[in-house]
């Protein structure tokens, strides 16, 4: 592999922008291709669409497009949970989250509910999310679960998450509740399409009644938004 193009892995990696190594079997010749790249409008149809559904997957491996074998070497940033909120759901969620591969953060100020001996092993930040995401900020690999019940610290994390492109943004709280959420998120300026994608109720409905069962249906819903995820069109800003 040429330096420049170990250079601009590293880069990528650095800045969590999910690139693929492409390497023709036939000629040796290697390329880097971002997942938030102009590039990308060249590619060929066929190879777009490989291309596409490598990132989407994550998943390395070879492919034969017009007539010559190709191997996708994929470079995905590690997928990240943002829990917003110390409650009960969130001591279920978190290290349900850490088994299932996702690096793992809880952001609560309300020092009462945050303390390490409620979140063993895991992350926890007692800052305000606008002041969290200021130190480590959100990105398109990253979901937010906002589970405090309390506008002046979920919302916020919401705004957030909607500026950042994280792949998963999701609520707790009844219809009603959900309902003034999108009067709020709308008067400071969201649109109707990042309302639409939010999950709220937040998680699947399996029917859900206590805290660890609601950690559940939310841990199956954002990793479905993973896997299912809308690839980051090219010419985004990265």
């Amino acid at each position: 592999m040429q330096a420049s193009l170990v250079f601009a892995l590293n880069a990528a990696r650095r800045a969590r922008q999910a690139a693929i190594v492409l390497t023709d079997q036939m000629s040796g010749e290697t390329r880097l291709i971002l997942e938030r790249s102009p590039e990308r409008n060249s590619l060929d149809d066929t190879l777009a669409t490989e291309v596409t559904s490598r990132f989407r997957c994550g998943t390395s491996g070879s492919a034969e497009i017009d007539g010559r074998p190709l191997f996708f070497n994929v470079h995905l940033p590690s997928p990240r949970i943002a829990i917003i909120g110390a409650v009960h759901i969130s001591q279920a969620l978190a290290p349900m989250a850490a088994i299932a591969g996702f690096a793992v953060t809880v952001i609560d100020p309300r020092t009462a509910f945050a303390t390490p001996e409620r979140f063993a092993g895991i992350d926890l930040v007692t800052e305000w999310p606008q002041d969290a995401f200021a130190l480590s900020p959100l990105d398109a690999h990253t979901a937010l679960v906002a589970v405090t019940h309390d506008p002046k610290i979920d919302d916020p994390a919401l705004l957030a998450g909607f500026d950042a492109g994280a792949f998963y943004i999701g609520a707790l709280g009844s219809r009603k509740t959900h309902a003034k959420r999108v009067e709020r998120l709308t008067a400071a300026g969201v649109a109707p399409a990042d309302i639409d994608r939010m999950s709220a109720p937040i998680g699947l409905d399996i029917g859900a009644a206590t805290p660890a069962e609601i950690a559940v249906a939310v841990l199956a819903d954002v990793i479905r938004a993973l896997r299912q995820r809308v690839v980051q069109s090219p010419g985004a800003d990265g």
